[in-house]
């Protein structure tokens, strides 16, 4: 809707409108929706796994390093590139540069993603995004260890004020972001910890974890100057991202209204290091 109120496409009493307007009662408002522009993106072979496929939906794993739609920051392959390849169609609801696309993973963030087929399933995924009732978890290797082996972790998220490529907790402008943790494994140096979100915010993991003083091991924005145990150096510097990896989702079918439930595992490099710390503690 504000990008049809930018271009222009929404009037109030024939007059062009900004978002900010509040139109008095009895105002006639048109709206003019556009036609759907096509998908004019190459298909490309990524060679993706997916996991569940029907008329109306698909379950696909991204790997660690792909980012999940174009964008003006980045226009080379993306998930929606591996889509179109290995999809047969894709709901036109987010648009020409994003079809299908319900929700999102950071670039350098591996795991399990649903995308829509159609556009009833598209809304009705989206409605349950916006109702957080899909149980979404992570497994994530941090820094350090909590004192508790559990808890909440409750913050207003947005841009950082001095660095706009990062988010932060603020006091205005933000939106809410909510975070269940749980500790699942204590190693040295690093624990294993599986992070359910009641929100979806952009970085809301990586940063409600790193305010904590738990940042995600390899994260390149939120873990700088935080070195490694001495015995993971190694395999941490060949790692390029933060080690993030939503193992699990599970939502209702918004057509077939039965509950699917999906589970992946970790992928080679996180795997490695992690079995690397085990090794580790079992010989401290």
């Amino acid at each position: 809707m504000q990008a049809l109120i930018r271009d222009g496409r929404v009037q109030v009493d024939g007059v062009q409108t900004r978002g900010s307007h509040k139109p008095p009662v009895g105002a006639h408002v048109v709206l003019e929706v556009p036609p759907q522009a096509p998908v004019d993106l190459e298909p490309i072979d990524l060679g993706l796994e997916v996991l569940y496929r029907d008329a109306h939906l698909a379950v696909v794993v991204k790997p660690a390093g792909l980012v999940v739609h174009p964008a003006t920051s980045h226009t080379g392959p993306t998930l929606v590139h591996g889509l179109l390849y290995a999809l047969d169609g894709l709901s036109g609801v987010g648009g020409e540069q994003r079809p299908g696309i319900v929700h999102r993973l950071d670039k350098g963030t591996s795991g399990v993603m649903v995308v829509a087929c159609d556009d009833v399933t598209h809304r009705g995924l989206q409605d349950q995004f916006a109702a957080h009732s899909l149980d979404r978890r992570y497994w994530t290797l941090v820094y350090g260890g909590p004192d508790l082996d559990g808890g909440t972790i409750r913050s207003s998220l947005g841009r950082h004020p001095n660095d706009r490529l990062r988010f932060a907790t603020v006091e205005r402008g933000g939106r809410e972001a909510v975070t269940h943790w749980s500790v699942v494994e204590r190693l040295d140096g690093v624990t294993l910890m599986e992070c359910r979100l009641e929100t979806g915010r952009t970085h809301q993991v990586r940063v409600h974890l790193s305010e904590s003083g738990l940042p995600v091991v390899a994260d390149p924005v939120y873990c700088r100057g935080r070195n490694p145990p001495e015995g993971l150096r190694g395999l941490v510097s060949e790692v390029d991202h933060q080690l993030l990896h939503a193992y699990k989702l599970a939502f209702e079918h918004p057509v077939e209204k039965r509950w699917m439930e999906f589970k992946q595992d970790l992928p080679a490099d996180f795997q490695g290091v992690l079995d690397r710390a085990r090794q580790l503690h079992s010989e401290g």
